[in-house]
Parts: structure tokens; C-alpha cells; sequence
């Protein structure tokens, strides 16, 4: 599946690092990727905990794709 930040409508609630190791935050709070500040989106393999932390996203700045 893919993942994709939309940083524009992330509101730095913390939620997703909650559910999942994969996602961090820029010094202002914003999610990113923990190991690629730069990246928005990434094919990965269906986690439950990353499927929770985007079904969680309050903002849904975290799409997941499965096409």
C-alpha cells in the first residue's frame, strides 16, 4: 500500500507516532517520515498500526492508497 503526508493539513496533534514508529515530526510539529524529512509519499507493506494511525488522523493528513 502507499502512504501519503499532506502536511498542509496536519495540525501536530501527535496521534500518528502514537499508532506507529513510521511517522515523526519536523521541529514544529508536523508529521513526516521518521527517516526521510523530505519524502510524502511511500509504498509499504498493510500494518495494523500504521492502518490506525490514518484511520485516527483527525485531519486526514494521512492517505493510505492501495491501488
Amino acid at each position: 500500500m502507499k502512504i501519503m503526508l499532506i502536511p498542509e493539513r496536519c495540525i501536530a496533534c501527535g496521534l500518528c507516532q502514537t499508532y506507529s514508529d513510521l511517522f515523526d515530526y519536523h521541529d514544529n510539529g508536523i508529521v513526516r517520515f521518521f527517516d526521510d524529512p523530505e519524502q510524502l509519499e511511500r509504498e509499504i507493506p498493510s500494518s495494523a498500526n500504521i492502518l490506525e494511525a490514518v484511520k485516527n488522523c483527525p485531519t486526514r493528513a494521512l492517505i493510505k492508497d492501495e491501488s
